[in-house]
């Protein structure tokens, strides 16, 4: 019989890592038989299937009030605290309805334990665990401790209490190595690794058309060659260098293109990323329009186009980030198929790395070096092909789904014993349409080898 599972966080809205990832398992769940519902401050999913509170979302007025008198201060005043209470307990009294209306058996909460960007949530998440002893995963992408705007904060108390909780009814799942290291070791808390995911026992299908829609919405040309970005345009991104790296390149056909929108952390970065890439002279395109996540399959996303659009006709992807607790992007360009630059940040170098994948890389700064590999990536399709050939083989043994579904099977036998089935991989075949789509990818290839005939000729 199948369980109703609930996730919990701010939003479950757009393309962020959060987002995303709880759309996977949520994927893996449902074609198991389970049922998956949805407690957020922004929500895409299903509406029979959700349960929104706008309090919740951590942009909220009340919210933003609250950190602004708490993060970077030492200290804070009764009223604040009095405001962080009255939130806690009507978001309590929201949490338990949640768990009463949709029957919820198991609770999955995506980063609301892990991060404080919204502290009465996360105490009203701890306070509601602890009494309703429900089943419980807490999914931590990243914690307070890894995030320097957290490291001075008024609410030191309010962190050692929920941010993680340490309770009995809750299995805590991290996504790398350091991060289940720095939990032990600053809480006591045990937690095993599920890293990011994605299904590469079935290879993504395309649709030419929406690919073709998708290139003419953001104003390309048929012989524009793009090195896309798909990340939120905040400054751990280390976008710069994807700008220097077009630069260094000289190809006056390339088009440097950012995938996600700003604002989750202000637009100034995005407007010194403008005047960064007018100073070097790069074409930079922000994508006008919302992408949608590529799991979410009700229909209830306010955009027709999603990563099966954005990352097809992409020619090579930049990932310089500076810090990532993992690296969504990464797995999308290897499950893509695409050659990717990646800069050599910890969690890369300490868990990804090793795995042995043929990646162009930068430490740190573009040098002469890195231009050249990805310019000799750019000119070669053999050489492309075998990278992204062998990349894609790597990861199905490291990060695809059956890695997940083992990983939930054994959370999921801890709860609820033998009297549950367990995950499997319940993929079916694509309809013969489908398949016409994909074969009509060919176009696309073609398309692409000419690009690097004339790059070759151009550059010998």
């Amino acid at each position: 019989m199948g369980k109703n599972i609930g996730f919990v966080s701010t939003r479950f809205a757009g393309t962020d890592g959060v987002t995303l990832e709880s759309s996977k398992w949520a994927d893996v769940f449902e074609k198991n038989g389970h049922s998956c519902f949805w407690f957020a401050g922004e929500l895409d999913r299903d509406p029979e299937k959700s349960f929104l509170v706008p309090e919740v979302h951590f942009q909220h007025k009340q919210n933003r009030w609250i950190n602004e008198l708490v993060l970077g201060k030492k200290g804070r005043k009764p009223p604040v605290t009095r405001k962080i209470h009255g939130v806690r307990s009507l978001l309590k009294v929201q949490l338990h309805e949640f768990i009463d209306y949709f029957g919820i058996d198991l609770l999955i909460a995506e980063n609301a334990l892990s991060i404080p960007m919204h502290v009465p949530l996360g105490l009203a998440l701890t306070e509601t665990i602890a009494e309703t002893q429900i089943p419980t995963i807490a999914h931590h992408h990243d914690f307070y401790w890894e995030r320097v705007r957290f490291s001075i904060n008024a609410v030191s108390d309010y962190l050692r209490m929920s941010f993680p909780p340490n309770l009995p009814n809750i299995q805590h799942v991290v996504i790398n190595s350091e991060a289940q290291e720095q939990l032990a070791l600053r809480t006591g808390i045990s937690s095993i690794i599920i890293p990011n995911v994605l299904d590469f026992e079935n290879p993504p299908l395309f649709d030419l058309n929406g690919i073709r829609a998708f290139r003419e919405a953001i104003g390309l040309e048929a012989d524009d060659r793009i090195i896309l970005q798909p990340t939120r345009i905040v400054k751990r991104k280390g976008i710069e260098f994807a700008i220097e790296l077009v630069k260094e390149l000289q190809e006056p056909r390339i088009k440097l293109v950012i995938s996600h929108k700003a604002g989750d952390e202000g637009f100034e970065y995005a407007e010194w990323l403008k005047d960064y890439a007018c100073e070097h002279k790069v074409d930079l395109r922000l994508i006008p329009i919302r992408i949608a996540d590529p799991w979410t399959k009700n229909g209830n996303c306010q955009s027709q186009y999603s990563f099966w659009n954005v990352y097809p006709f992409a020619d090579f992807i930049t990932y310089p980030s500076l810090y990532e607790g993992f690296g969504n992007a990464f797995l999308e360009a290897i499950y893509f198929k695409k050659p990717i630059l990646i800069n050599r940040y910890a969690t890369f170098v300490r868990d990804i790395e090793p795995q042995g994948f043929d990646l162009a890389v930068m430490d740190g700064y573009i040098s002469k070096k890195t231009v050249q590999s990805v310019r000799e990536i750019l000119k070669s399709p053999e050489r492309r092909k075998r990278m992204v050939d062998f990349n894609y083989e790597v990861a199905t043994r490291h990060y695809s789904y059956s890695v997940l579904r083992n990983q939930l099977n054994g959370i999921m036998t801890t709860f609820f014993g033998n009297t549950i089935k367990h995950l499997a991989d319940k993929t079916q075949s694509p309809p013969r349409e489908v398949y016409m789509k994909i074969h009509s990818l060919q176009t696309i290839h073609k398309h692409t080898e000419t690009q690097d005939s004339i790059l070759t000729s151009n550059t010998s």
